[in-house]
């Protein structure tokens, strides 16, 4: 028998984007003074913008008073009160000395206050591995330089826990050293893992609990680090895996990958993605969460950031509602590469991109 069906029954009925404000809609500033074409990465340190590329430029941005850079030194990204800077083989951690004068007292304490002491080895820290640390001299500290880690080959990622005392870093061609794992307050550096976990494209710390997330080129493994064991392992459906994020929560993850696709994982429902959008038309370079507002973005070689509304409900039973609420456009495209960065302001709806065009765009 012939069934007759009203098309608009067969569109899922979602609220209108007006509804979900707010959410960054309008290009507000643009940032000119990277010369290159070639903008590595964006991070929010207090009221400064950090940016770089991967010819060891970094600049730091006032984005309230819309002042140039300030100074410049070699690439880095963030950590809590110090910029961690990643020069080929070579972690450098400075003190930025932006902001009160008590948090740079305190960051200078917290990271010169190490003391040698002989433990015994276990747990993550089992087995000795070729990365060593140094202390710079007091003429070069006068420039914010506290610590060089030097590693034995070439390091790609480096992230953060969220205590800070902890970091990760990822070193492709370290085979099972390519995710390493280093203790600031002892100054020691091992690796989780004793065998090869394929070719490693992002490591991230869980929010709350002591979880590993490593993206290889195909699928996100959880690993629990007390009990030294896999978790769980999601399966993306996607060819090449670029980019992850954890939802402050900790209990959601979106992927994004080279194949055009964004994919969002319910931890608590399956190890499939629970929902897959396929808004860009080409591939996704960065995918991430605000810490605050139900948002989330993706950066994408068209030269676009699509931001997302996407509610996480305390009822286990309700799943998550996720809404497209805005395409950002402003960058041009150069040498086949788009938009390579975005990340939410802490505190306000807005959102930082950094293009291959050389500038950095801010939307509010």
């Amino acid at each position: 028998m012939r069934m007759r069906v009203n098309p608009e029954d067969l569109i899922p009925k979602l609220p209108k984007p007006k509804d979900l404000q707010p959410f960054p809609t309008v290009q507000a500033m643009v940032y000119h003074g990277h010369t290159r074409w070639f903008d590595a990465f964006l991070w929010i340190l207090g009221q400064w913008l950090v940016s770089g590329r991967i010819t060891l430029l970094v600049r730091r941005w006032d984005y309230a008073e819309e002042r140039g850079p300030i100074t410049c030194s070699k690439q880095g990204t963030k950590a809590r009160d110090t910029i961690r800077l990643v020069a080929k083989t070579t972690i450098y951690l400075i003190n930025p000395c932006l902001g009160d004068k008590v948090l740079i007292e305190n960051t200078d304490n917290m990271l010169m206050s190490f003391e040698p002491t002989e433990e015994p080895e276990g747990g993550l820290f089992r087995k000795k591995i070729p990365v060593t640390w140094h202390v710079f001299s007091d003429k070069e500290s006068k420039d914010g330089f506290r610590l060089r880690i030097e590693h034995f080959k070439e390091v790609s990622q480096v992230t953060w826990h969220g205590k800070g005392d902890y970091f990760a870093t990822v070193v492709p061609k370290g085979d099972n050293m390519s995710v390493l794992i280093h203790q600031l307050s002892k100054r020691r550096s091992q690796t989780p893992f004793s065998k090869s976990k394929g070719l490693v494209q992002n490591v991230l710390f869980h929010p709350i609990r002591p979880f590993l997330f490593v993206a290889t080129q195909r699928y996100v493994r959880i690993y629990n680090l007390l009990k030294q064991e896999l978790s769980k392992k999601l399966m993306t459906n996607c060819k090449w895996v670029s980019s992850i994020a954890v939802h402050p929560g900790g209990d959601n993850v979106i992927v994004g990958s080279y194949d055009s696709r964004l994919s969002w994982f319910d931890l608590d429902l399956s190890t499939k993605p629970y929902q897959t959008l396929r808004h860009h038309k080409k591939a996704l370079r960065q995918v991430c969460y605000h810490k605050r507002y139900p948002l989330f973005a993706s950066a994408s070689d068209d030269c676009t950031v699509i931001v997302c509304h996407g509610m996480v409900f305390s009822d286990l039973l309700q799943n998550p509602q996720l809404v497209p609420v805005k395409v950002l456009k402003g960058h041009t495209q150069t040498k086949g590469l788009g938009v390579l960065d975005c990340v939410f302001h802490p505190t306000q709806p807005w959102i930082f991109s950094s293009g291959s065009d050389g500038t950095i765009r801010l939307y509010t």
